[in-house]
């Protein structure tokens, strides 16, 4: 592996309720990109369907390999690895895993993580109350899986907040962390770029947090501000709102001198207390 490591994008998005309509939507996005292989694509949270009701996506996870199937034959045409936000996953007949999928340039799906700490929160917003767990099945699994890119790291969302899950995120070997989210505007505004920073300090990882964007379909409204942060938690790129890409060159060699001249992990006192 080149100690550069290549181009990753981050996907802003404001899905809606119609799964074709949103894989169109990436059909028009992945045409703008830039020539750079390898490349890495990472979608945000709900990327394929953001639904009116729990019901209505558990309609959508019935079809969860159809879908599979067209985001595999976009990455073989496009050349690309693609990190697909979230998507629904059947469990049972009345609950479905927030899966996020990780498939190379072959259309190979590599890996996958489903959401392991779900938003059961009352926000002061529109929405007011939000209750993940009645249709979501939480996830239990930690998974960093190699790339071309580095050792990822897969998270989701309100996973951002746990921080023991990316300590043992990075005790696993990861390098680069996905946060694919859909953030609210309240808890966005208030939370979402420190924990981010703090999440990208701590494990000293690149972070990369692709967002949902603006008012959607299902009346909910997103925070935006897909980010790309440095081990060091600089900001590399930003978008704060609409829709589009951004995208940074990643260097593990920079990664790995601040670990040796930091070494927090060695540091660490409650190890046995962790994941």
């Amino acid at each position: 592996m080149s100690e550069a490591i290549p181009t990753i994008i981050a996907l802003q998005m404001c899905s809606g309720v119609d799964p074709e309509q949103n894989i169109q939507t990436l059909v028009n996005q992945l045409q703008q990109l830039p020539t750079t292989r390898p490349l890495l694509v990472c979608l945000p949270e709900a990327f394929l369907v953001f639904s009116k009701s729990g019901n209505d996506t558990l309609k959508v996870a019935k079809h969860a390999e159809r879908y599979k199937q067209q985001l595999s034959e976009l990455c073989q045409l496009h050349n690309i690895w693609l990190s697909a936000g979230t998507m629904p996953e059947p469990y049972n007949d009345n609950k479905y895993y927030a899966a996020s999928h990780l498939f190379n340039a072959q259309g190979e799906l590599v890996a996958s993580y489903n959401k392991m700490h779900l938003f059961d929160v009352t926000v002061d917003d529109s929405t007011a109350s939000y209750r993940e767990s009645d249709f979501t099945q939480a996830g239990n699994e930690v998974v960093v899986v190699d790339s071309p890119f580095g050792k990822i790291g897969l998270t989701v969302c309100y996973d951002l907040r746990f921080s023991t899950l990316y300590t043992q995120l990075v005790r696993q070997g990861a390098e680069i962390i996905l946060v694919p989210s859909a953030f609210t505007v309240v808890t966005g505004q208030a939370h979402w770029q420190p924990l981010l920073a703090a999440r990208a300090i701590e494990t000293q990882c690149y972070v990369i947090a692709a967002a949902q964007y603006g008012a959607h379909e299902n009346g909910r409204q997103t925070y935006g501000h897909s980010i790309i942060l440095s081990p060091w938690g600089n900001t590399l790129s930003e978008l704060p709102t609409g829709t589009g890409f951004i995208s940074a060159t990643l260097d593990l060699k920079q990664l790995h001198k601040i670990r040796r001249d930091m070494p927090v992990q060695s540091h660490q006192r409650f190890r046995e207390h962790l994941l």
